[in-house]
């Protein structure tokens, strides 16, 4: 995997863009871990999304984001950062240090 730094570009899912816009978090049940997917790739994401759980009626759109920022906004909302490729297999878990 490449090493992520925090002026990398990453692509997440955003619920409510253009109004409330929101993170979309994640929650692992047998694990009690929220997180938020991230994608190295925006095709990765694209791959992906119709594996998330979204609450119907709502509006979702990918979108970049600066790995800095979303570390930041993840951490303080007590959500650790999962790396997904496009099949949704983990290839690395980010937590607060």
């Amino acid at each position: 995997m490449n090493k992520l730094d925090e002026n990398s570009w990453v692509w997440v899912v955003i619920q409510d863009p253009g109004g409330n816009e929101q993170l979309l978090g994640q929650h692992d049940e047998e694990n009690d871990i929220s997180f938020i997917p991230t994608f190295l790739e925006k095709d990765e994401a694209l791959k992906c999304y119709n594996s998330l759980v979204l609450d119907k009626g709502q509006k979702y759109e990918i979108q970049a984001i600066i790995y800095e920022e979303l570390t930041e906004q993840a951490f303080e909302n007590g959500f650790m950062l999962f790396i997904l490729n496009g099949s949704g297999e983990l290839l690395d878990k980010v937590a607060p240090k």
